[in-house]
Formats: C-alpha cells, structure tokens, sequence
C-alpha cells in the first residue's frame, strides 16, 4: 500500500504563547509519528513548566488588561461566527492533516471539522441569546445574577478526533469571555497547530488563545499545578482523570472531566433488528473505536440472539480496513504503537474470555501500520476484562440476557457510565429503562446522535461536571448574586439596647 503524505507539512511544531510561535524555553523536543507508516515525521516542542508559565501569564494578562472579557457578546460573537467561517472554508486541509496524524478515515475526519466548526457557530448564537436570571420580591427587592468570565482556562483534549474536541472547550471557554491555555495531546498535535493562524485570522487578541505542546506529565502536570489557572478542562482516560483531581485539589480549582466509557448497547428481542445492527456496527467501529461513547457492550435478549451474533459478525467481517486517506476506508490505523500494543492484548485476553466470532487479529494484507481487524467476541461474561474495561479500540463483546431486570444489572455492571443506547419499540419499558440506567447520556432507538443544547457527561467513573450548551456557560463563569433593596432596609438593630 502506497503511504500517502500531505504536502506542505510543518518542518516542525512549536507552542504559539501571546501571539508569537516558539520553541520551548530549554529547547525540548518529542517525536510526532503518522500511524500508517510508525516513522517520525515531524519534532514538535515539548513544554515544560517554563513554557506553562510563559503561557499562562500571556493569558492572565489579557484577561486582567485586554479588551477580550470586556467586549459585548455581539462583539465576540463576531469574532466565533469568523473562527466558523474559516474552519469551514478550509475543511478538506484540516480533514487530511487530522487523518495523517491520527489514522481517522477521511471520511470521518471531515465530519468531525465540520462539526467544529458547528461548535463555534452555536456558542457564538448561544452568548448573544443568553438571558440571566432575575428574582423579584414585589415592592421589597430585586435580585439578579450577573455572569462574570473567571479568568484562564486550562484545556487538556486527547487524541482521539482532537480537533474537533479542542472545538468543544475552546468555544465556550472564548464566548464567555475566558482566556485560554490549550495542551493538545502528544500523539497528535497537528491539527491543533492550525488554531493560532485561524484566530490570528478571525481577529482574536493575542494572549488570548496559547497553545503548549508536551507530555501530560509534564506541561499537563504544570498546567494543572498552575496557580493562576482557575479551571481546568480535561478530556481523557479516567486515571488520568483522578490524578487530575488529586493535583488541582489544594487550589479549589473548577474541574469539568469527561472520562473513560465501556457503554452498553441493550437489545431488545421487540426492536428493529437491521437498525440496531447498522448502529450497534457503527457505534463501535466508527472513528477506529477510539471514541468514549462507544457502544462496546452488546447486550442482546436471548431468543434473537444467536441470529443477531452472527449477523453482528457477517457485518464486522465485511468492514472496509485500509488507507485512512481512502474515502471508501470504514476503520483506518491506530493512533500510535503503544496503543495498537495495549488493544491487541486486550484481542489475546478475549480470546480466553469470549467466542472469537470476527476478527482477532491484523487484518490481511495490511503488514504494517497500527491496523487490527473489527474483533468481535461472544458469549462474554460479566466478569470478563473485556467486559469490564475500556479497549477503545474496534473490539466489540456480546453478551446474552433473558429479562430487562438481568439486562439492567449487565448494563451498570461496570464503573463506568458514560452513554447508554436502548433498542425497543415497546415505550414503557425504554423510558424506564432509561431511568434506570446509571449513563449520563442515554439513546433511545438511536445511535449517537448530540444536541448541542443537552448537557455531555458521565457518572460513575466516567466524569465529573457536564458541558454542553448551558453547562458550558454555567462552567466557564462566575455566577454572581447582586441583590437590591427597593424599600427601607430592616436590619435588626444590634447594640442600640442602652
């Protein structure tokens, strides 16, 4: 297979601090690989604290002094609609860079820019329609609440569609009026280099937007151990996550996390069969599997079971494994070695856990690059690894159940509880099904399907905090109580008794 690379790739990639592109204080590098051939292709800069400090103290100066928290929403406003604009206009680029770096098919990366560019468009609607609440006591008081952007906002995203989840932090956390530090993930900084020319562009101040590159033990770990970064934003797995949590606990820093999923698709003997297979396939082998939301449980009622079992693995077997360049590509390479490693030992453990039914290991005729066949294993138990922990890679367990209260014990049988999908046409039992499932998102006879307006998070192991529409706004400001008395003040009047 012919490697295909883009023209015109950075000769290297550096942190962009207060408007200027550089190199690391102390001039540390890492090597950037592109999946499909495993070979260096590009050094980017390795931050380190001094390059967190720089960073952060360029945001916390335009914060404290630039125009950007004191403009109208309208005005920034404008400048989001522009970020929109130019995401849009330059789509194609950004999908083939995203797909080098990462090995998403192309495809999919197209989607995923463009639903970046959709992020900024909704936040840039959603500040100028945003309303605060008011609170009236007729004749005695009027009370509001004045939202107030908090400050610099630290995002950490990972690797896994990276541009389009840096969208997600940086367009609330720029709307409210926030400055911002972004730490892209190691293994794929290359799309996240494209934010400083299109700000640059859209006409957003410098200190504003400052990316660092680097390792999260390192420039992360300073990012999060920074005192003068109020919030952190942080996508990734959930040990991560708690480390996190440790770490920003002396500062009583805001904390919105989205972390690790091991959701469970529960299919019902009642539902539309071929939809669910077509979402169920989809859900766990689109974007490589490496996606927090994937449905990689398959929970399925018994009597339609071993049909559906074997049509799962028909459609698996069928699933077009190749080039993430070429659009009729359906799952592309693995991001990187060490993660191509850790899913095929989580391949081997099946195959002691589970009936191999598809897959299992490199698909044929792909030698090189980070490439493993669509897996899927049957007749898993509730105990087994595969079971309960996240792969995030495109493997897939089935598991049979007889009643909705055995199906509702497999489906929260885990620490996790990110997404829930439900196939059923009987009503009664989706909605309580739903209720009872312990997911922060639950999909009704559908497959992953966001509404920007509705809060994205998880309980359990899965996060803390929700963001989305909202719960974006409510998490990047201050909400601030100011409260007016409209007659007399009555105070009880202390020390007036002698």
């Amino acid at each position: 297979m012919t490697h295909y690379i883009p023209e015109d790739l950075p000769d290297r990639i550096r942190h962009f601090i207060d408007g200027e592109f550089v190199d690391s204080v102390g001039g540390e590098t890492f090597d950037v690989l592109d999946p499909v051939s495993n070979e260096t292709y590009v050094q980017a800069a390795a931050g380190q604290q001094a390059d967190i400090d720089l960073a952060v103290a360029a945001a916390k100066r335009a914060f404290d002094e630039g125009p950007w928290p004191r403009m109208l929403p309208r005005q920034r406003s404008r400048v989001l609609h522009r970020i929109a604009d130019l995401i849009e206009a330059r789509d194609a680029r950004l999908a083939e860079l995203e797909t080098f770096d990462t090995g998403l098919p192309i495809t999919q990366a197209l989607g995923q820019a463009q639903r970046a560019a959709e992020n900024f468009r909704f936040f840039a609607d959603l500040i100028v329609a945003q309303r605060d609440d008011t609170y009236k006591v007729p004749g005695r008081q009027v009370n509001y609440v004045n939202r107030k952007p908090i400050g610099v906002a630290g995002l950490i995203t990972p690797w896994n569609t990276p541009f389009m989840l840096e969208s997600w932090k940086l367009a609330p956390a720029l709307a409210t009026g926030n400055t911002v530090v972004l730490k892209p993930a190691e293994f794929t900084p290359l799309s996240a280099s494209l934010w400083a020319e299109i700000f640059r562009e859209a006409g957003v101040p410098d200190g504003v937007f400052n990316l660092v590159n680097g390792l999260g033990e390192e420039a992360g770990d300073a990012l999060v151990k920074h005192p003068d970064v109020p919030l952190i934003s942080f996508t990734g797995e959930s040990r991560t996550g708690q480390i996190i949590f440790g770490n920003a606990a002396p500062f009583l820093k805001g904390l919105s996390m989205e972390l690790g999923g091991k959701s469970p698709a529960v299919v019902f003997a009642d539902a539309d069969i071929e939809s669910a297979l077509d979402a169920t396939v989809f859900g766990v082998f689109s974007l490589n599997g490496e996606r927090c939301t994937a449905g990689s449980r398959v929970l399925v009622e018994r009597p339609i079971y071993e049909d559906f079992v074997a049509r799962y693995a028909a459609r698996a077997k069928n699933i077009v494994v190749g080039d993430p360049h070429d659009p009729k590509t359906e799952v592309g390479a693995l991001v990187h070695p060490e993660h191509y490693e850790k899913v095929m030992s989580y391949v081997e453990i099946g195959k002691g856990e589970g009936r191999l039914v598809a897959g299992g290991g490199r698909p044929e005729g792909l030698d090189t690059g980070n490439y493993v066949a669509p897996t899927v294993f049957a007749d898993v138990s509730p105990d087994a690894r595969i079971f309960q922990e996240e792969i995030f890679g495109p493997v897939v367990a089935i598991t049979p159940f007889d009643t909705d209260d055995e199906a509702l014990e497999l489906a929260n049988n885990t620490r996790y509880g990110l997404a829930a999908y439900i196939w059923t046409n009987d009503l009664k039992r989706a909605h309580n099904f739903a209720q009872s499932v312990e997911a922060g998102m639950v999909w009704l006879n559908s497959n992953n399907v966001r509404d920007l307006r509705t809060p994205f998070g998880g309980v359990k192991a899965s996060g803390l905090g929700h963001e989305g529409g909202y719960r974006s706004i409510d998490f990047y400001t201050d909400q601030q109580a100011v409260h007016i008395t409209l007659n007399e003040a009555h105070s009880p009047r202390f020390g007036t008794s002698k």
